[in-house]
């Protein structure tokens, strides 16, 4: 027979649904890992666009560049989502998704006003050099808009138009998705493996084991 005082030590170190709790100093390291990667997601991201041969492109590279890199975002996002419905640490892998997602938007539209600027001069105020144009995509983002830079042609005025409307989503539709997606994860991690076998594979109930 089972010693009564274990089995109560048993259940103590266990969550209500059966599984072991998660000890403190793991979690706490989760949390390191994860500012950790979303950190070096930024800085890699942020790298990339000050190494890469913008300069080379005209204007057909540009329009290019920057659909591949709104498709490149939509995967991106897609794929985060998923990777937070089955990450032990769902509100962390969000917090992550969230920064790959924003960055990566960012520099998107910071890599098309430089080239649109280097492409057709006179787009905008005055001429951009890569750090004007990361500047101007965050002014805009932000909403503070300082107006020092401006878009002056038509096609630039679009382009901030559509980073607009693409960052009242990203703000609005994407953060909704990403909370549905850790709430789903977190549900899922509630339910356990257990609740997840098929009808009829599992173990019997403890009136039919004693039966046996």
């Amino acid at each position: 027979m089972s010693d009564p005082s274990t089995a109560r030590t048993d259940r103590t170190r266990s969550g209500p649904d059966g599984h072991r709790r998660r000890r403190p100093h793991r979690t706490r390291w989760a949390a390191v890992v994860a500012v950790l990667r979303a950190a070096l997601i930024a800085v890699g991201l942020v790298t990339a666009y000050y190494l890469l041969p913008l300069d080379e492109r005209d204007t057909a590279g540009a329009s290019a560049l920057l659909l591949c890199g709104l498709a490149a975002v939509l995967l991106v996002f897609g794929w985060e989502v998923r990777a937070i419905l089955r990450s032990p640490h769902p509100r962390l892998r969000a917090v992550e998704a969230l920064t790959a997602t924003v960055v990566l938007f960012l520099v998107l539209f910071a890599c098309g006003y430089y080239l649109l600027d280097h492409s057709t001069t006179g787009s905008f105020s005055e001429p951009l050099t890569r750090t004007d144009a990361l500047y101007f995509t965050l002014t805009t983002f932000s909403t503070v808009g300082y107006g020092d830079i401006t878009a002056r042609s038509e096609t630039g005025r679009v382009l901030t138009m559509a980073q607009m409307a693409g960052g009242l989503l990203l703000v609005g539709v994407a953060a909704r998705v990403l909370t549905s997606a850790v709430q789903a994860g977190l549900r899922r991690q509630h339910r356990g493996p257990s609740a997840e076998q098929p009808s009829g594979t599992g173990a019997g109930t403890p009136d039919q084991e004693a039966g046996s």
